[in-house]
């Protein structure tokens, strides 16, 4: 055989449709996506009481939408309270809705080789925030919203990037839990209809 080197690429047997699996796909895309919604109704936007706090999730992988890279929820953050403190890789934006406060982000150093290290540096940084701003989150820095008005709600609405997760990268630490997250609470209708209510007075 002219390839000297055949005697070690030529061992195995095993055989898969790899390509036409790709074929398949994309042949029967057409026909799955028109089962996955372009619209999506309030009432199929799940509530969660998070650690990072009260979200509405609007798209989420696991909601059956036509949306590819983007996940999105908006949080309800009780007057004068907090949400959760984390840090993930991907960047995020949030729009502010309603109300007013701020953000406490640490910027973190960072080495990606054969692992994934990160050092949070010392310096803390406040940005102020109201009613129709946008809030950027850098990649890998720890942030926290806090909510500065004690009478009325904060609504915001994060958008963050589902390509990290696609590739692996789901680097995601919850470093301290929302005030109102209790694990204990089962939540329904009715108790998120009150923490709404007490907290918009």
């Amino acid at each position: 055989m002219a390839w000297t080197e055949s005697q070690y690429w030529l061992a195995g047997d095993v055989t898969r449709d790899l390509y036409q699996d790709l074929l398949d796909d994309a042949a029967t895309a057409p026909e799955r996506d028109k089962l996955r919604k372009k619209v999506v109704r309030p009432e199929e936007m799940p509530w969660e009481m998070s650690k990072q706090g009260l979200l509405k999730h609007l798209l989420h992988d696991k909601m059956n939408t036509r949306m590819e890279s983007v996940d999105a929820y908006m949080q309800i953050i009780p007057p004068g309270s907090h949400s959760g403190k984390h840090r993930h890789l991907a960047e995020e934006c949030l729009y502010v809705l309603e109300g007013k406060g701020y953000d406490l982000h640490q910027d973190c150093d960072v080495e990606i080789t054969d692992t994934y290290h990160w050092k949070a540096q010392d310096k803390v940084q406040k940005f102020e925030w109201e009613a129709g701003d946008i809030i950027y989150i850098p990649p890998n820095t720890i942030h926290q919203h806090f909510n500065a008005d004690p009478d009325r709600p904060v609504r915001l609405i994060s958008a963050i990037n589902r390509i990290y997760k696609k590739f692996g990268l789901n680097d995601v630490e919850q470093l301290e839990n929302a005030p109102e997250y209790d694990p204990a609470v089962t939540l329904n209708a009715k108790v998120i209809h009150g923490y709404i209510t007490a907290t918009s007075k």
